[in-house]
């Protein structure tokens, strides 16, 4: 699904990073535990979404090589996660929805899980 979609589908909104690096995503990963998040093997073309909006995300995501994080419950991202984000080429959303409905809108709209 391309990001645009996911963007429009959960009312979301860019805070750092380009579409345009990670145009689309196949599956999603929806957790606030980093380290539930390290155990992913394969994370191409994959998003995470999480309410956890600090610095440590964004180094867990590098280190799981995930390049999309979408930021629910309103969550708002700061000028040091953009600046590292955009060092390791990843795209940062924010939208205002719950990470429960967040899923499942994506879920509905055909994307898949992780597991």
């Amino acid at each position: 699904m391309k990001l645009e979609d996911i963007l429009r589908l959960v009312d979301g909104k860019v805070k750092g990073g380009s579409i345009a690096n990670e145009p689309e995503v196949d599956k999603v990963f929806a957790s606030d535990l980093m380290s539930d998040v390290l155990t992913i093997k394969n994370a191409q073309k994959l998003m995470l979404i999480t309410g956890l909006c600090n610095l440590q995300t964004i180094r867990t995501c590098e280190m799981a090589e995930i390049r999309a994080v979408l930021f629910v419950r309103g969550k708002k991202v700061t000028e040091d996660m953009v600046e590292l984000a955009e060092e390791n080429d990843m795209l940062l959303m924010e939208t205002d929805y719950s990470l429960f409905r967040a899923s499942g809108i994506l879920y509905q709209a055909g994307l898949q899980p992780l597991y």
